[in-house]
């Protein structure tokens, strides 16, 4: 079940870079990252009121403040933010190789935060996906200094919100112990929305006024990145963190950008070249060896509380 979970998860996360890019020129980048995490923000409070004892689960959450702060801040406010404008000032196959750099930091927070042990054939994994993933999504050249100069910045950004996104990762399953997925969510969340609301006003005063200038397909992408990217998958992500090692569900994300080649081949219709039908197969071969020889072994949950 597990397996399955991360898969989903997964998917679900290669569309980012699309919806993205559907969304320039109709919202800025900061208001792209940060308007689809209030709507699901609000979404959240809305479901843990209707399961009851909301007050109980704001006490609770009270006592580990300071962790679901530095799992919405330093975690998912710095994932999403960099992720979103490193994306929109690069590219999205950029963001799809650079995001190979979640796996590693993911194994590396977790050893030395967890104590969870990295072996021999996680060490081979990570870095046979890490191959794989140059061959599916190498670096694009640009022309102009300056284009070449932005495109730098845009990425040493998505770098940072691939460190963001392994810490938040890694953190959140310190917090499993005490709640469930969607109030890890929400809670981690709440002080990323509360924290970013006026700088993004700030930096964006007229984004609620560009809703209205959204095309059918910018709703639809925006309406993804709510309720998919940052919904469904964390949930699915989250409920997989609870059975396996952090090594174990980072190590999946390098199926991340092979089925961001399948859907930019399938959407947009960029043509496959045999270097990238070679790099599916090696990240396939990876994951499928994680799975069956490391997953298949009893595991440890690696918790500690604070």
């Amino acid at each position: 079940m597990a397996v399955l979970l991360l898969i989903v998860a997964n998917l679900l996360w290669a569309g980012q870079g699309v919806a993205v890019k559907l969304l320039a020129g109709g919202l800025g980048p900061l208001a792209t990252a940060l308007l689809p995490l209030y709507f699901i923000t609000f979404l959240g409070l809305g479901l843990l009121c209707l399961r009851g004892d909301v007050a109980q689960k704001f006490k609770a959450a009270w006592t580990l403040r300071r962790e679901f702060f530095l799992a919405g801040i330093c975690g998912q406010l710095m994932a999403q933010v960099g992720m979103t404008l490193g994306i929109s000032w690069s590219t999205a196959s950029n963001g799809a190789i650079l995001s190979l750099l979640i796996p590693i930091f993911g194994a590396l927070i977790a050893v030395w935060l967890l104590r969870e042990r990295l072996s021999a054939l996680r060490v081979s994994v990570l870095l046979l996906g890490l191959a794989g993933v140059f061959l599916l999504s190498p670096l694009n050249g640009v022309s102009s200094a300056g284009t070449r100069n932005h495109a730098l910045a845009g990425n040493l950004l998505i770098a940072a919100g691939c460190l963001g996104s392994a810490f938040y990762n890694v953190y959140s399953k310190r917090l499993l112990n005490h709640f469930s997925g969607i109030e890890i969510l929400f809670f981690s969340y709440l002080p990323t929305t509360v924290f970013s609301l006026p700088v993004l006003f700030v930096f964006e005063p007229h984004c609620l006024s560009h809703l209205a200038h959204l095309t059918v397909v910018q709703w639809g992408a925006l309406g993804y990145l709510a309720i998919f990217f940052y919904g469904l998958s964390m949930v699915f992500f989250l409920r997989a963190l609870g059975t396996v090692d952090v090594v174990i569900a980072s190590a999946s994300l390098y199926l991340m950008p092979l089925f961001g080649v399948a859907l930019a081949f399938s959407i947009l219709g960029e043509r496959l070249v045999p270097r990238e039908f070679l790099g599916s197969a090696i990240v396939l071969v990876a994951t499928l060896m994680l799975f069956r020889f490391d997953y298949s072994e009893p595991q440890g949950n690696g918790l500690r509380t604070s």
